[in-house]
């Protein structure tokens, strides 16, 4: 039998265990516009959104208009227009997995060569919620200064032309104006990244660039606009071929955008939303009023140790992280940076057992089922969420040998090849700097940790240097196995 082409139309032909929507998908309206839909948002928050539309058919108004801005994004909108925005989310546990159709997504809007479609379906009163998971880089910042960057090429470009942004902070603040003039509400901007503070970070963006604009405008945002704070949390790697096909041949959908995630999933977020909001807590969101310690843990436990994992993973020739985790070496340094190192560093976080949550991270990272890749990783995640710790043990005097190990892994990675001389594509936006900087040092840090836009003056800390040198060292001469090896032997881990 043909696979079932995923649409409104085919949702009666599937069969259990699937689980298609149980209320009618045609009548889902939008209330929330998010920037950046990718497989995270759409494992995530949009999960949420559905469970909600599950339980209450008065929240359908909640539905979301998904954006790509990025002009590779138009994939997104030639696979799931075509489906009417409808989508297969697969959750894996080590022994078992769930298949849902989620039908949250209202619409779908490309706008990776002009803002104009996205911006006018901001603009619709209904719209209460713009949200962005948009990665780090998606805010154009200054890297050592962690503030919007005036010379960034997008936001220069969006200065020349602010009334056509591209960047996701240009199109925020244009769409703020837009409801100024037009003497509508202002609408909630929500941030979903992984950064530290991330709702102050993306408030001091977009007040930075409204402020370059126009005065007058980023004193109306300041007073009008919200920007909560978030945690969000849930492993989701980039959708493979592999797991299309078996998909299909399993359950017979032909989804042309399928989504595969763990089962864990955890939201934190501040309560602040004066132009109302869906009861997420109704499907297990928490609202707290200060969400700083929630995302500080997980800043410090699993993106610092993701990080680690994937750096050294790289390294030593595993390809995915549930493989680098098999490596019995590199599960005890997890372990062990984030007893001594990253654990130490948190404040209390209420309601949380932190032996638990570590225990919880090293199961997670070993799901084979979640075959979440290790260049996924050294890709997406942020260098500062190693740097970040590392600046906080410095400052209080502390050791910072496991953090050195880390940085070192990264370090030795992004020269751009791998032990044995293979090419390893790098991904950053100082890209051509960081190679040539690598190979310029070699197994001398210096020049690498020279680059104020990443380390700032961190970078040029002996009590730094000194053991990032000489793990880096190592990795150039012995390799990656043997020096963990040499690591475990002189940490004792």
């Amino acid at each position: 039998m043909p696979p079932i082409p995923l649409n409104r139309a085919n949702l009666a032909q599937l069969q259990p265990p699937v689980r298609v929507p149980g209320f009618d998908v045609a009548r889902v309206t939008p209330g929330i516009v998010h920037l950046g839909l990718g497989n995270f948002h759409r494992a995530h928050m949009a999960r949420y959104v559905h469970n909600l539309m599950e339980q209450r058919l008065d929240t359908l108004q909640w539905g979301i208009v998904g954006a790509g801005l990025m002009p590779g994004d138009r994939r997104m909108q030639e696979s799931l227009a075509p489906q009417d925005n409808l989508y297969t989310l697969v959750e894996r546990s080590f022994t078992e997995e769930t298949v849902t159709v989620i039908g949250s997504l209202a619409a779908v809007v490309f706008a990776g060569e002009s803002s104009a479609a996205l911006l006018d379906a901001i603009d619709r009163p209904e719209i209460r919620i713009v949200s962005l998971t948009v990665t780090e880089n998606g805010y154009c910042l200054n890297r050592a200064t962690k503030r919007l960057d005036p010379e960034h090429p997008l936001i220069r470009a969006d200065l020349e032309h602010p009334e056509r942004p591209s960047s996701a902070i240009g199109i925020v603040v244009e769409a703020y104006r837009r409801r100024r003039d037009g003497g509508a509400q202002p609408f909630t901007a929500m941030t979903c990244d992984n950064i530290q503070h991330n709702g102050d970070v993306l408030r001091a963006a977009v007040l930075a660039l409204a402020e370059l604009r126009d005065p007058a405008l980023a004193a109306w945002i300041g007073e009008h606009g919200s920007f909560p704070n978030t945690m969000v949390d849930r492993i989701t790697p980039v959708t493979a071929a592999a797991d299309t096909a078996a998909l299909t041949e399993r359950h017979g959908i032909a989804d042309a955008w399928p989504v595969f995630a763990e089962t864990f999933t955890q939201w934190v977020i501040e309560d602040r939303f004066p132009a109302g909001r869906p009861p997420w807590e109704e499907v297990g969101a928490q609202f707290v009023e200060d969400v700083a310690p929630y995302e500080f843990m997980k800043l410090r436990l699993l993106n610092a140790s993701h990080l680690a994992v994937s750096g050294t993973g790289r390294l030593a020739g595993y390809v995915t992280i549930d493989e680098s985790m098999a490596d019995p070496l590199i599960t005890r340094y997890t372990r062990a940076l984030m007893d001594r190192e990253t654990g130490p560093t948190l404040r209390p976080v209420p309601g949380i057992d932190l032996d638990r949550y570590k225990a919880t991270l090293i199961e997670r990272f070993a799901n084979p089922a979640i075959k979440d890749t290790v260049d996924r990783v050294n890709t997406d995640a942020p260098l500062n969420i190693l740097v970040d710790p590392i600046r906080d043990r410095l400052r209080t005097g502390e050791g910072v040998e496991l953090l050195a190990l880390a940085l070192a892994a990264w370090l030795r990675r992004i020269r751009g090849e791998d032990e044995q001389g293979q090419p390893i594509e790098i991904r950053h936006p100082l890209a051509a700097l960081l190679q040539e900087k690598a190979v310029e040092g070699g197994p001398d840090p210096r020049p690498l940790l020279g680059i104020t836009q990443l380390f700032g003056e961190t970078g040029t800390d002996a009590r730094l240097i000194e053991p990032v040198g000489r793990w880096l060292a190592l990795l150039y001469q012995r390799g990656s196995r043997e020096t963990l090896a040499e690591a475990s032997r002189h940490l004792d881990f």
